[in-house]
């Protein structure tokens, strides 16, 4: 089992509450971020949503609960409750939020002794205080017995400031660095200076990541392939084939894994076997997490963050807001992410909406490996009387459906059980090396010069000569062809040429993308 990751330890804020007073928006403010979904819906964050803040020239963690409601006998609250008090537990300073404009009850009472019984400090922030009456107001919560009460608008950002001074003298934070660390091997400090556009696709977020070119040749050389610059082959162009980067991937400090899927097929229960924690709720009620939770460990020497999302759904089957945010968060996450892990539920069987799903990964770039989950419910625990489940004629079945996701491996498990756990996290490291693995010109173009164009099954019209071609960004791998002229690959021809780069370079898991450049008249297709 992995062992959590051994970050810098720094000082964390626990913000806690009962439900719908304001402290995801207390903690998107201070973070800077959306990372927690803000709604007028009770109960909208349910597990524990991490972040960090800077103040006074010092760091500290953050952290957002769920709204806490002691003692309540519903399978929700009291999940939420358990990862609340994880947090209480880890936590150095706490902040309660009340909501000004509501009454005092028994529940708020019994929440302060509970906050009281660990000793540790302890500040009031009552929200939604806007306007001197409402300052007032504020007052009567000193009632709960908290010495620090801190009146504060966390939607309109007033009072805060004091509030944070408050925090940092009783739990002084790491000094903030000022040394950048570089995770990319030989790159600039920045690299937003260099002028070269990326290669990449809309929707991609980091998709069209490269390494950075370190002499002035490398940047001319790139800004000529990126800008449309016509590159010749044979004896001129040799200079250009010698400066490609020829030391192949490039190192990155952390990969980001999201766990995508529907509703309810396990996404929550592969987060906590991959994480050896119990960091994100599971519960048989489809739609349970709705934040994205995110967990790092450490593996082999490597550091991956597991992020789970929101089950992904239609949208005429998302009524309330809370669920139509999670979807919007969801998908934004995988974005962000180097891979996807697309769940499939073993006792459903593959559907249109896991090839829906499966989709947005693909066309963003991100690599995938399909996990079918569940999988002891079909055979050795099988309970219905049917014999158990082929696994030949089941992923025969799934790549059917997912054809589009042919290079993506496929692992049967069982979340629940733990089972295959450990080869997830070895396909994860395999996946994400072939994503930002590089391949030279002169590689490239001795293999163009093995393959035989006539076997593509395209039309003559849509044929095309290619002079060369080159890996112009990794991440997903990205590759530039330059033709005789100006037409848009044929799908089958990119098809071909696709299978021909796998069969002779790998690029196991991750889509691979192409840019036509006809030579000559710097135009793409």
């Amino acid at each position: 089992m992995p062992a959590p990751a051994k970050d810098e330890r720094l000082p964390l804020v626990a913000i806690v509450g009962r439900p719908n007073v304001g402290k995801s928006t207390l903690f998107n403010r201070l973070t800077k971020t959306r990372r927690s979904i803000v709604g007028n819906e009770p109960g909208i964050t349910r597990d524990r949503i991490y972040g960090g803040y800077e103040w006074a020239g010092r760091r500290f963690r953050l952290v957002d609960t769920g709204g806490i409601v002691p003692d309540d006998p519903e399978l929700i609250p009291m999940e939420i409750y358990n990862q609340a008090k994880v947090a209480l537990e880890e936590a150095d300073a706490l902040v309660l939020v009340v909501d000004a404009r509501t009454e005092l009850a028994s529940p708020d009472y019994d929440l302060v002794r509970l906050l009281l019984r660990g000793g540790k400090p302890l500040f009031l922030a009552v929200n939604k205080v806007e306007g001197d009456a409402m300052a007032a107001e504020a007052e009567n919560f000193r009632r709960l017995g908290i010495r620090e009460v801190y009146p504060v608008s966390a939607e309109h950002g007033q009072g805060i400031g004091e509030l944070l001074d408050a925090i940092a003298e009783a739990v002084p934070g790491t000094e903030v660095s000022r040394s950048a660390t570089q995770r990319v091997r030989g790159s600039h400090p920045s690299d937003k200076n260099n002028n070269v556009a990326r290669v990449g696709h809309p929707a991609g977020g980091r998709a069209g990541e490269t390494t950075v070119p370190e002499t002035e040749e490398e940047l001319a050389e790139a800004k000529e392939i990126f800008a449309g610059g016509s590159l010749e082959p044979g004896a001129e162009d040799e200079p250009h084939r010698k400066l490609q980067r020829t030391h192949g991937e490039f190192e990155q400090h952390e990969t980001s894994i999201a766990i995508i899927g529907r509703p309810n097929v396990g996404k929550s229960t592969l987060l906590n076997a991959l994480t050896g924690t119990s960091r994100a709720i599971v519960s048989p009620i489809a739609g349970t997490t709705r934040d994205a939770v995110d967990e790092v460990v450490e593996f082999e020497g490597q550091q991956l963050r597991f992020v789970d999302t929101a089950g992904i759904r239609r949208k005429g089957k998302t009524h309330l807001m809370a669920e139509k945010l999670s979807v919007v968060m969801a998908r934004r996450h995988l974005e962000a992410a180097d891979v996807a892990l697309l769940v499939v539920d073993a006792t459903e069987g593959v559907t249109a909406s896991d090839a829906t799903i499966g989709g947005y990964a693909h066309e963003s770039g991100r690599s995938v490996i399909i996990i079918v989950n569940k999988w002891d419910a079909v055979t050795t625990g099988r309970t219905d009387g049917k014999p158990p489940a082929d696994r030949e004629i089941f992923e025969r079945q799934l790549r059917n459906v997912l054809k589009y996701l042919s290079y993506a491996p496929l692992i049967f498990l069982s979340a629940l059980e733990r089972t295959g756990i450990g080869r997830v996290q070895r396909e994860i490291l395999a996946v994400a090396a072939e994503r930002r693995k590089r391949v030279t010109t002169g590689q490239m173009n001795r293999f163009l010069e093995t393959i035989d164009f006539q076997r593509a099954p395209v039309p003559m019209a849509k044929r095309i000569r290619i002079f060369y071609m080159t890996q112009a960004a990794v991440a997903p791998p990205t590759f530039v062809l330059f033709t005789d002229r100006e037409v848009k690959l044929h799908f089958a021809f990119e098809r071909f040429l696709e299978n021909q780069i796998r069969d002779a370079f790998g690029f196991k898991g991750t889509p691979i993308w192409f840019k036509v450049r006809a030579r000559n008249t710097g135009n793409r297709a």
